[in-house]
C-alpha cells in the first residue's frame, strides 16, 4: 500500500468505533504500528483543510497542496508531540507552509476579486442588485487589503478567521509566541479596518466573500 493510500484509506487496524473514540494523538500513536489508522486523521479533518486551503488558493492548486498536507503529516507523524490531543493546529501548520509555496497564486486571486468583484473561487451572487454591488464593494476592498499584508500576518490571520483556529492553535501552527500571533492579527486587522473604511475586520469570513 502506498503512502498516499495509506494516509487516506481506512483498510484494516481499527474499528470504526475506536476511531470515533480515539483522540488524534492516540491514533497518530497507533499509526506508527497501524498505518491504516492515519486514515482516521484524514476523514476527521480532511474537509475543513480543504476548505481552508481551497478558499485560499483555489480549486487546481488547493487539491494539491490538501493531498501533500497529508502525505507531509503521514510522513512526519513520528515526530508529532503526543501531549497534544488535536491535530488539528498541526494539520494547518503544514498547510500554511504549503500555501507560501504558492503565494502568487494566492495573491493573483485576491488581485482579481479586487479588479472585478467577482471571487474566483466562488462567484457570489444574490437576489438583489443592490445587495451585490454593495457585497462586491466590500469584497473587492477586503481582497486589496488581504493581498497587501504580509505573508505572516494574512496567515495569522485567515488562521484565525478562516480556519477557526484559537490564537494559542494559530501560534502552535506556525511555531510561533501566541504573542506574535496577537501582535500579527492585530496588526492585519488594523491595516483591513483602515481599507473597509472602519468596519469591524472581525467580520472577515468566507461569507464575506461568497455573498
Amino acid at each position: 500500500m502506498s503512502e498516499t493510500s495509506r494516509a487516506r484509506t481506512g483498510a484494516g487496524g481499527t474499528s470504526p468505533t475506536d476511531e470515533v473514540e480515539a483522540d488524534d494523538a492516540s491514533l497518530i500513536g497507533r499509526s506508527l504500528r497501524e498505518p491504516e489508522a492515519f486514515a482516521a486523521i484524514f476523514h476527521r479533518h480532511a474537509p475543513d483543510i480543504k476548505r481552508y486551503v481551497v478558499r485560499r488558493l483555489g480549486a487546481d492548486a488547493g487539491e494539491d497542496v490538501v493531498a501533500d498536507t497529508f502525505l507531509v503529516a503521514f510522513r512526519g507523524r513520528k515526530g508529532y508531540d503526543p501531549s497534544r490531543p488535536s491535530a488539528r493546529p498541526w494539520l494547518y501548520g503544514i498547510a500554511t507552509n504549503l500555501i507560501r509555496r504558492h503565494k502568487r497564486v494566492e495573491v493573483r486571486q485576491l488581485r482579481v476579486l479586487e479588479r472585478t468583484g467577482v471571487d474566483p473561487v466562488t462567484a457570489p451572487f444574490t437576489e438583489r442588485s443592490d445587495e451585490r454591488l454593495s457585497a462586491d464593494a466590500v469584497r473587492r476592498r477586503l481582497a486589496a487589503a488581504l493581498a497587501r499584508l504580509p505573508a505572516g500576518h494574512r496567515d495569522a490571520l485567515l488562521l484565525v478567521t478562516w480556519g477557526g483556529l484559537t490564537y494559542p492553535e494559530a501560534a502552535q501552527a506556525m511555531d510561533v509566541p501566541v504573542g506574535t500571533i496577537r501582535s500579527r492579527v492585530n496588526r492585519a486587522r488594523g491595516k483591513v479596518r483602515e481599507e473597509l473604511g472602519g468596519i469591524d475586520p472581525t467580520s472577515v469570513s468566507e461569507e464575506t466573500f461568497h455573498g
